[in-house]
């Protein structure tokens, strides 16, 4: 079953099967309560600081990390060096929750120097939308971004500061990148194959999807997503994302190309106005999520642990939580998961990265927002 799962995630959908596809009658997953704190595995260390940090990438092979910072800065952490700006970032929309957003390495990154943003940008009156370009990053004296390009731009804009998504990730084989577009809290969309809002699209990794007028459509893998804040890839290369309910649902979703998640038709969470949304098990033809949290746990980010750091992680997904304040270990079981232990960090966590050597690093939400290294406890 995971074999052609990953299959048909690595095939090219028809436009028309993306649209009319379903899970079928799904399974809900876990219903996570609340979880008390672990005692960490690990010693935190306090690294560096940023302002309104969003998303971490570690560079291979040398000393320096990406950082970006909500209001529109690219900063170049050095280990054992200086933290400095880098030039040459496109203007973003900066409020609510928009701004600059997500960052990753090219494939081919040792030889392009390409890396990837994602960020919100103002649109004609009062809309916005988030968009997707790519460039080549020159470390030195003076670190800058060259041939700036947008690939993206979520199409409509609309009003409104919430829920852009804009998380990337490349496929294992480095042949695609995948894009989550949140719904920008306007709901129905979700529902609508037209629009962007709501769904989780897949690029070449070369980034020759839509052009910046538009004019082609990159490819839809799923819809009826809320606001994503977490993709990744697991070991047999299956997708899973990460969202934010409404009041209470948080889910976890394995990722299957057609897929319709059902927001706002189901979810195992309810209106902030109180008003009732039925939950999953009375709409099987939506796809459940493989955990859903109440209370939530406003989740940040996400990575599925590779490294040998930490051996007992390996294959876990661990979880930057912003509402509970804590790192969430969750550990996948077949087209399941279910949480396996939660450590508390006392501070909202913004986001999680996994560096070469198997550490993990986490960016602390806020001005000033922490860089913070996770090694484990001598014995």
């Amino acid at each position: 079953m995971a074999d052609m799962k990953h299959a048909l995630l690595t095939a090219l959908l028809s436009p028309l099967a993306l649209t009319l596809a379903s899970c079928g009658s799904a399974a809900i997953g876990e219903s996570a309560a609340a979880v008390a704190a672990t005692a960490p595995p690990f010693t935190v260390t306090d690294i560096a600081r940023f302002e309104e940090p969003w998303a971490l990438a570690f560079i291979p092979g040398g000393p320096f990390a990406l950082v970006t910072e909500r209001a529109g800065k690219l900063m170049l952490w050095e280990e054992g060096g200086a933290v400095r700006e880098v030039a040459g970032i496109p203007n973003v929309e900066y409020g609510g929750q928009g701004g600059l957003g997500d960052v990753a390495l090219a494939p081919d990154f040792a030889e392009s120097g390409t890396i990837y943003l994602t960020w919100a940008e103002a649109g004609s009156g009062d809309t916005r939308g988030a968009a997707l370009g790519k460039a080549r990053l020159v470390i030195g004296d003076a670190p800058r971004l060259e041939g700036l390009e947008v690939i993206w731009r979520q199409s409509p804009k609309v009003t409104g500061r919430g829920h852009y998504s804009h998380r990337i990730v490349f496929s294992p084989d480095g042949k695609w990148l995948y894009l989550a577009s949140g719904e920008r809290q306007k709901m129905q969309p979700a529902q609508d194959p037209a629009s962007d809002l709501g769904k989780i699209f897949r690029l070449p990794a070369d980034g020759k999807g839509r052009a910046a007028n538009g004019s082609a459509r990159p490819e839809m893998v799923s819809m009826g997503h809320r606001n994503i804040l977490g993709l990744a890839f697991d070991a047999q290369g299956r997708l899973w994302d990460l969202e934010h309910g409404p009041q209470g649902g948080d889910e976890l979703n394995l990722v299957s190309p057609g897929a319709n998640y059902g927001w706002p038709v189901v979810s195992q969470g309810d209106n902030y106005d109180g008003k009732p949304i039925p939950r999953h098990a009375t709409r099987p033809e939506f796809a459940a999520p493989a955990i859903s949290w109440n209370p939530v746990i406003a989740p940040g980010g996400m990575i599925i642990y590779r490294g040998d750091t930490f051996p007992q992680w390996r294959g876990q997904m661990l979880i930057a939580a912003l509402g509970v304040g804590a790192v969430v270990r969750v550990g996948l079981e077949g087209e399941k998961a279910r949480e396996l232990a939660r450590y508390a960090m006392d501070t909202r966590i913004r986001a999680i990265a996994e560096r070469e050597d198997g550490s993990v690093w986490l960016l602390e939400d806020g001005s000033p927002g922490r860089l913070l290294k996770l090694t484990p406890k001598s014995r």
